[in-house]
């Protein structure tokens, strides 16, 4: 029988098991979670001939290696890095074949933070609330990996896809996300407003999968005191005392205390993922509550 798994070589920084998360939790107190580069993964499973929502790896900044142990597909896509097999360079964008026992190596992101890898019949660990996805606030799903790691895979779907390699978008180089302002929006001064809508801020080292933390200006609230904690959406852009707002992203928690002053377009988070650390961001606002 042919042994349909991955051996973890190199786990690099932060690498996680992902795919379209597990909705309709939140009211246990359980998050989304998934892929926080959604169209990335998808594109990769669509490549190798797997299901959009089939699991992939989801890397952060320096990639990371893995061994299979039979005959597989692979692709890889998200924040462009260098690919090989066997230290021989390989495309990234398109699908490859990787022999059984060969080492799959994924280079540090050229660009961007995230990189994909999918590998035919998806990582198939064992689901969690419907969702193979690593939550990491709270613990859901399979831990992040670590060497010597051994990933099962599911049988492979289909042929793979017939392409050279396929475009994706570059890794911004200015962040701009297009916000409703709201609910909480009257916590704030209006010369804060302005500046939450008008000043530039940036990517803080300190954002990770829960949430794109910001540097630069802060924003003054009108009302002091505490809110009662209140649900929170995918996109919520919480301030927190020192006043810089923090995008929440696919780990959020589903409750918070702090004001929330306006919402992200779903369709802007995933260039949010792979804005590194001092990339510029600016808040537009859309369209106003009520």
């Amino acid at each position: 029988m042919t042994d349909r798994a991955l051996v973890v070589v190199r786990a690099g920084a932060l690498t996680t098991v992902q795919d379209r998360g597990r909705p309709g939790h939140a009211h246990v107190g359980v998050g989304l979670s998934g892929a926080l580069d959604a169209p990335a993964a998808a594109l990769v499973n669509r490549l190798v001939g797997n299901p959009p929502g089939a699991a992939v790896l989801e890397t952060t900044l320096n990639g990371c290696s893995v061994r299979p142990r039979s005959e597989v597909v692979v692709a890889v896509g998200g924040a462009p890095c260098a690919v090989t097999v066997d230290g021989r360079p390989a495309p990234w964008g398109a699908p490859v074949q990787v022999a059984a026992g060969s080492l799959l190596d994924l280079g540090a992101a050229r660009a961007g933070v995230r990189s994909y890898l999918a590998v035919s019949g998806g990582v198939a660990v064992d689901p969690v609330l419907g969702s193979r996805s690593t939550d990491l606030l709270s613990g859901l799903g399979p831990p992040p990996l670590t060497d010597g790691m051994v990933l099962p895979l599911g049988p492979a779907h289909g042929a793979h896809a017939r392409v050279d390699i396929a475009p994706q978008p570059a890794p911004p180089t200015e962040l701009v996300l297009r916000v409703t302002l709201g609910p909480r929006d009257d916590w704030f001064t209006p010369a804060a407003l302005r500046t939450f809508t008008t000043r530039e801020f940036q990517v803080s080292s300190a954002s990770n999968r829960i949430g794109l933390r910001t540097e630069g200006p802060a924003l003054e609230r009108s009302v002091g005191g505490e809110l009662p904690s209140e649900g929170m959406v995918l996109g919520a852009v919480q301030v927190p005392p020192d006043g810089r707002p923090v995008v929440f992203l696919a780990d959020h928690p589903t409750t918070g205390g702090y004001p929330v002053i306006a919402v992200v377009r779903p369709s802007d988070l995933p260039a949010a993922a792979q804005a590194a650390p001092g990339t510029p961001v600016r808040f537009t606002a859309v369209r106003r509550r009520g």
